[in-house]
Parts: structure tokens; sequence; C-alpha cells
């Protein structure tokens, strides 16, 4: 099974944005990946572990905001299509390389 974590959570405040950069960690502490901002995944073996991730995933939700938690089959996630634009990435310096006469 796959456990699909799709949050939307408020930034007005501190706060609000401290409790969700801990969310978000919290997530990713259990085992998910990020698959869009909002958006985490995570595989689960089972759904007996399914139901233990959702039950830990409940327990760290803060106060404001919402969520929502998708299950679908390891076939179901099979047939996802992604589509990805060009992707920007920041060109890596070359590092410097030292000679020995």
């Amino acid at each position: 099974m796959w456990l699909f974590v799709f949050f939307d959570l408020p930034t007005a405040t501190k706060k609000n944005r401290k409790d969700a950069a801990r969310f978000r960690k919290n997530l990713e502490t259990d085992g998910f990946v990020m698959h869009q901002f909002s958006v985490y995944v995570r595989f689960c073996g089972s759904l007996e572990s399914a139901e233990v991730h959702i039950k830990r995933i409940r327990s760290f939700m803060p106060e404001a905001g919402k969520m929502s938690i998708l299950s679908i089959t390891d076939k179901q996630y099979s047939n996802m299509v992604n589509v990805w634009g060009k992707l920007e990435q920041k060109l890596q310096k070359k590092p410097v390389q030292l000679e020995f006469f």
C-alpha cells in the first residue's frame, strides 16, 4: 500500500510556520518523502502498517489547517502518470584541481 498525505497548513504567524515545519519534519522522520510541496508519500507493506502510520500522522497534526490521507494499492500507484516540465538546476562550480610537481 501507498499512503499519500495532502495538507494545507496556515503560515500567517511565526507559530503557524513553526508548526507547519514541525509537521513536515515529522512526516519525513516517519519515512514519508515529498512528492510535491504539500503532498508526501510513503510505502507501507500491509494494511496494518498503514493504520499505524495513519494513527501517528493524526497525533502530530497541528491544531490549525487541513489534512487528507489517501491509501492506494501498489498496482494503483504503478499506474500514476507524472508529467514534469523543464527543471532548472543551478550550475555547480567546478572544483579547483591541485597540481603537484
